[in-house]
């Protein structure tokens, strides 16, 4: 069964997402917050990703860990209206 099968509403796919959500508003200036309360969500999110306990099971594979990835990714991209750069 894949990680994408078990994730729905998982703490770790969650979290993912949020560490997603937050990486792009630093990045195109968005964020409400300052810089660096945004860097330390990142920080905390990282921790809180790293640690949770699916990944210091079996499953928890370079390859789960892509996926729980490209999941997250998929659900900030759903999520938010695509940001159109000048160019």
């Amino acid at each position: 069964m894949s990680i994408g099968a078990r994730c729905g509403a998982r703490s770790d796919l969650r979290d993912q997402t949020a560490w997603y959500s937050t990486y792009r508003q630093l990045a195109d200036g968005s964020s409400a917050a300052s810089p660096t309360e945004g860097r330390r969500r990142l920080l905390e999110l990282s921790a809180r990703i790293a640690d949770h306990p699916f990944w210091r099971g079996w499953a928890g594979t370079p390859a789960a860990r892509m996926e729980l990835k490209e999941l997250a990714q998929r659900n900030v991209h759903s999520a938010t209206p695509a940001v159109r750069r000048a160019g």
